[in-house]
């Protein structure tokens, strides 16, 4: 009976994986400071959403809807509510998922101290092997004008519309794979 506890324990054992970091999942949108979301971005307050389409289609929809020509279609993109100039900056933001296996780790452990190497090696194990990761995207939307340096912030004036135009704009570039379409829409 120990030797059946035994080896279930040690089968589960190798075959678990220990999470390391977990990407947050976004059903909708979420209102967050872009520092506590990810490190690299501003300190502004952002609107962000997952992205489940190719690297680079936010770009070619920010591009084709406001008809930049590839100019500053990162930074200070235009857009207007009820004839009030605001502009927008995007980033696309990767948070992978990561967990580590520890069968191949156990295995080399066990094969080091079977032949008494006094450097372990690394027979099965292989770094980029062992944490296996899943890619997660984001697109992460600052908003600011000419009157206000952080239009999503609690106390800005004109939040509310702010995140109308954005709630519209992340639906219309999720529901559109022809982005020559939202030319005409506008």
């Amino acid at each position: 009976m120990k030797r059946i506890i035994l080896l279930g324990f040690s089968v589960l054992i190798f075959q678990s994986c220990i999470p390391l970091r977990i990407a947050p999942t976004i059903d909708d949108y979420k209102i967050a400071r872009g520092k506590k979301f990810k490190r690299t971005l501003s300190k502004r307050v952002m609107f962000i959403f997952e992205d489940h389409k190719e690297a680079g289609h936010f770009y070619d929809y920010v591009n084709t809807k406001y008809q930049l020509d590839d100019e500053n279609v990162y930074d200070d993109v235009p857009f207007k509510i009820d004839y009030e100039q605001f502009f927008f900056s995007f980033y696309e933001v990767e948070i992978p998922d990561k967990t580590l296996s520890l069968g191949p780790l156990l295995v080399d452990m066990a094969l080091n101290l079977a032949l008494q190497n006094e450097e372990p090696e690394l027979y099965l194990a292989d770094e980029s092997r062992d944490i296996d990761r899943k890619e997660n995207w984001y697109i992460a939307i600052e908003v600011y004008s000419d009157l206000e340096k952080d239009c999503l912030s609690k106390n800005s004036l004109s939040k509310e519309a702010v995140l109308k135009y954005l709630r519209a704009l992340k639906n219309e570039y999720l529901a559109t794979y022809n982005y020559n379409e939202t030319v005409f829409k506008n």
